[in-house]
C-alpha cells in the first residue's frame, strides 16, 4: 500500500519548487522582451542536453545530465540567482546555496533527497563527463541569449570580453565544439560593438 506521508512530502516539494518560476535571472529571452526566470532556464537546458548531447566532449548519460540541469538551480528559491559577473554577491554564494539545498531537498523523502543532493554536488564539482557537459550547457545558454539580443545583458552590466571568456572556459571542458563556436561569435560581438574588448 502506498505511504501517504511519502506522497504528501513529495507534493510539498513539488509545490515548493514552483517558486523557481518567480526567480528572475539577468539573462533576457531571445526576443529581448523580458528577463527569463530560473525555471525557464532549467527547462531550456534540459532541451539543450537532449538535442546537443552528440557535442559532449565524452559520452554522457543524457538522462543524468537532464536531471542535473533540472535540479541545479532549485537552490535559487532561497538563495536567489547570483549574477555570475557580480564578485561581491558570489563571495557567499556557496554558503547560501548549501543552506538552501539542505532545506529544499529535505522536503522530499530521504531516498529522493539523497539523490538530489548527489546530483547537485556532482554538478557543482564538475568531475564527471555528465557534470562537465551540464556545466557547459549552463554557461552556453546565457551566452547564446546575449548573442541573439546583441548583448543586452552584457551591455546593461558593462561586461567585458575577458570576463565572458573567463566565466565560460568550462564550456570547452564539456563541449569543445560549442566552445569553438562561442569564441568565434565573441569575436564577432566585439566587432559589432555589443561586447567591450579589454584583452
Amino acid at each position: 500500500m502506498p505511504d501517504p506521508d511519502r506522497f504528501m512530502r513529495q507534493l510539498d516539494f513539488i509545490l515548493e519548487i514552483d517558486r523557481l518560476k518567480t526567480v528572475l535571472r539577468q539573462t533576457v529571452l531571445t526576443d529581448a522582451s523580458r528577463r527569463e526566470n530560473s525555471a525557464e532556464h532549467s527547462w531550456h537546458l534540459a532541451l539543450l542536453a537532449l538535442f546537443l548531447q552528440e557535442h559532449a566532449a565524452e559520452p554522457v548519460d543524457v538522462t543524468r545530465v537532464m536531471k542535473m540541469v533540472l535540479i541545479h538551480d532549485l537552490v535559487e528559491i532561497d538563495a536567489g540567482d547570483t549574477f555570475c559577473y557580480d564578485e561581491e554577491a558570489n563571495a557567499d554564494k556557496e554558503a547560501r546555496e548549501q543552506k538552501a539545498a539542505d532545506r529544499i531537498f529535505n522536503l522530499l523523502p530521504a531516498d529522493q533527497a539523497e539523490e538530489l543532493f548527489a546530483l547537485w554536488e556532482e554538478f557543482e564539482a564538475r568531475e564527471t563527463s555528465e557534470a562537465r557537459f551540464a556545466n557547459a550547457l549552463d554557461r552556453f545558454q546565457p551566452v547564446l541569449h546575449n548573442l541573439q539580443t546583441e548583448g543586452v545583458g552584457w551591455r546593461k552590466h558593462g561586461v567585458t570580453l575577458s570576463q565572458v571568456l573567463e566565466r565560460n572556459r568550462p564550456i570547452g571542458e564539456g563541449a569543445p565544439e560549442m566552445w569553438a563556436y562561442v569564441e568565434k561569435q565573441l569575436g564577432d560581438a566585439v566587432a559589432r560593438g555589443y561586447l567591450v574588448e579589454d584583452v
